[in-house]
């Protein structure tokens, strides 16, 4: 019985990913074609222009949003009924509505009292995007997987669209950028709701929710200073590279953290189906056996992943971007390496949403958002002009080093997680391939690293996933 709720849960964990790997990489290889047309016509420094915009607007989301993306999805999951789904949806839509509504008028009086380039059409994004996140949540609460997907489908291929309108036909520079985000956010959101309705069904603005909007605050809220530390972590780089570097060599740097938010999207794809495995298996009898299964495996694919697609990115980067950036490929490994690091800080910080615990968050987060703004300063500021960048890279690296270690002996009181000492082997192939990435001078030298890096991660990689998508897939086929 107990193999069979394995099998059954595995295979549900395997089905989630197809789901949002279809959404995710869908929608983002969309975003990423973008990347290309972008660096052939904007300016790098127009376009580092625009990723501070970005950045801020990053910086802001979560408290427009007020997280109730985390909490919306989380308390629909535990809905068991009608009637407590729609508490929940009317809770979070009405108090996002109210807090967009008090943004406004902050931006209001900001733009009286300043005069900053873009100002109403960064609000604009900011408004289009908090609401896509916390609706989008909440078509996924209700189990709307396929409606979820079509939402950041119909975004992206919306953006891109958008964007060919208005910044290659109209010339429109970044104003073409933010119009095309705006545009394309809130089209999808309409056309998705035509279809569900999830809107018309489950938001009663005459419902007394006062109790289930405290609660959903109450979770919601501690993850604030969280999501703050985090921007810090993963922002102040560009903001001190703009401050010292100046606007051209923060496009330069944006191109190739855009380049490397592709691995973050993968990485992102197995959390969203993590998330719901997670903690939907977080009482069952095997959980911690059943979770460092998960972890070993997820480690070697991380390795896998990061190897190929830096490699593959390196013999192609030549064509993907404009004459201007090509030189942001030196950036592209370490900022990998980085974002793997983080996506394992990440799989362990499902134990403490699990828990319902998300309090335990912040310790961590604001130790490495200490580190990260620390080093970057100093690095930055210090270092020779030629190896500043590579300042802010390596402090990526050690601050999300940081956090995983951190949060891997934090979690243990609620996870006992092991790591088997053959994973250790494609963590290591993943390091010292690093070492020909910069040496090789010819792309069949590139070509025979990554084959070799490969065979050695796979023979290091368990079996028992494979197995499971191999059978997946001859069930399916047949």
């Amino acid at each position: 019985m107990q193999q069979s709720g394995t099998t059954s849960r595995s295979a549900k964990f395997l089905k989630d990913i197809g789901i949002y790997a279809i959404g995710n990489l869908g929608s983002k290889i969309i975003t990423f074609l973008m990347l290309p047309l972008y660096t052939h016509f904007v300016a790098p420094a127009d376009y580092g222009y625009y990723n501070i915009c970005l950045t801020v607007v990053l910086l802001l989301l979560p408290f427009t949003t007020l997280q109730l993306r985390d909490g919306t999805f989380r308390f629909l999951l535990d809905s068991t009924s009608t009637e407590q789904r729609e508490k929940v949806v009317t809770a979070a839509y009405k108090t996002l509505l109210l807090n967009l509504l008090m943004w406004g008028g902050v931006g209001v009086i900001v733009s009286l009292a300043t005069n900053i380039a873009y100002f109403w059409y960064t609000v604009a994004f900011l408004v289009a995007f908090s609401l896509q996140e916390v609706v989008s949540q909440v078509i996924r609460g209700l189990g709307d997987n396929k409606a979820f997907v079509a939402v950041g489908i119909l975004a992206s291929l919306g953006i891109g669209i958008f964007s060919v309108i208005f910044v290659v036909w109209m010339n429109m520079g970044i104003k073409g950028i933010f119009l095309a985000n705006i545009i394309a956010r809130l089209l999808c959101l309409v056309v998705v709701e035509l279809k569900v309705k999830s809107f018309v069904r489950f938001f009663k603005p005459y419902l007394k929710v006062g109790q289930v909007a405290k609660d959903l605050l109450r979770f919601s809220l501690p993850l604030l200073p969280g999501a703050l530390c985090s921007w810090l972590t993963t922002s102040s780089d560009q903001w001190i590279i703009k401050l010292y570097l100046g606007d051209e060599m923060t496009g330069i740097y944006a191109t190739a953290v855009r380049f490397t938010s592709i691995l973050q999207i993968v990485a992102y794809i197995f959390y969203q189906a993590w998330q719901e495995t997670a903690i939907l298996q977080f009482n069952s009898k095997d959980r911690d056996i059943f979770f460092s299964k998960m972890l070993n495996t997820y480690i070697c694919f991380l390795c896998l992943l990061g190897v190929t697609y830096n490699f593959m990115l390196k013999l192609n980067y030549g064509w993907l971007v404009g004459i201007d950036f090509q030189s942001s490929w030196l950036y592209l490994y370490p900022l990998g390496i980085s974002t793997l690091l983080y996506a394992i800080s990440a799989f362990l910080e499902m134990g403490y949403q699990c828990a319902k615990d998300t309090k335990r968050l912040l310790p961590a987060i604001i130790l490495c958002a200490i580190i990260n703004v620390a080093l970057n300063l100093i690095t930055i500021k210090f270092l020779p002009d030629g190896i500043k960048v590579y300042g802010a890279v390596s402090t990526a690296i050690v601050t999300y080093l940081v956090l995983a270690i951190y949060r891997w002996i934090d979690v243990r009181r609620y996870l006992k997680l092991k790591i088997k000492s053959s994973t250790f082997i494609p963590m290591a192939t993943l390091v010292f391939a690093s070492v020909p990435y910069y040496l090789n001078q010819h792309l069949w030298q590139d070509a025979v690293t990554l084959v070799v890096a490969v065979a050695i991660i796979l023979w290091f990689t368990p079996r028992e996933l494979f197995m499971k998508i191999t059978r997946k897939f001859k069930v399916a086929k047949g």
